[in-house]
């Protein structure tokens, strides 16, 4: 028998099979809210039978968003519009569920892939995007402010504050 369909233990989290589904971006929240996109989307990927469900890239803060369209967990607005997803899925599944904590660094503030993944600068309604180091994500997209020291520090307790709303 494929070891694919046997159950795994990673750490304390046993899954019964190995099948995991991997973040995927979906580019349908509203001001990093979780919308009935995603109700769908993740609830219909839970009755999958996988063992495990990985919610997409998820910004730890807004200016660290890839899209304007991107989902966020940064305050209690974007937690609880999360929560309510999450609890949708967990009514009616049993998969196991993590989440992709994410800052898009010199690739934030771009449009959507379909709309050409291309850097919006803040004179168009895009922000300033800050990352490692001043590289653009593309050649003639807006380049990014690189990160001082407390600025990472920063950084860092938005992951921190998003790993406790997770």
């Amino acid at each position: 028998m494929s070891k694919l369909f046997s159950p795994i233990r990673l750490g304390p989290l046993e899954l019964p099979n190995r099948i995991v589904i991997p973040p995927m971006c979906q580019y349908s929240a509203v001001d990093g809210k979780a919308t009935d996109w995603h109700t769908i989307h993740l609830g219909h990927l839970a009755l999958s039978g996988a063992g495990l469900l990985i919610v997409e890239a998820t910004a730890v803060k807004p200016e660290g968003s890839i899209s304007q369209d991107d989902l966020g967990l940064w305050n209690d607005e974007t937690e609880e519009a999360l929560s309510k997803v999450v609890d949708t899925v967990r009514r009616y599944s049993p998969v196991s569920l993590g989440i992709q904590l994410a800052h898009a660094g010199r690739k934030a503030s771009v449009s959507k892939p379909w709309e050409g993944d291309r850097s919006i600068s803040p004179e168009n309604g895009g922000w300033q995007p800050f990352a490692p180091s001043p590289i653009p994500y593309h050649q003639g997209d807006t380049v990014p402010e690189e990160l001082s020291r407390k600025r990472i520090e920063n950084l860092v307790d938005f992951f921190v504050k998003a790993a406790k709303r997770a």
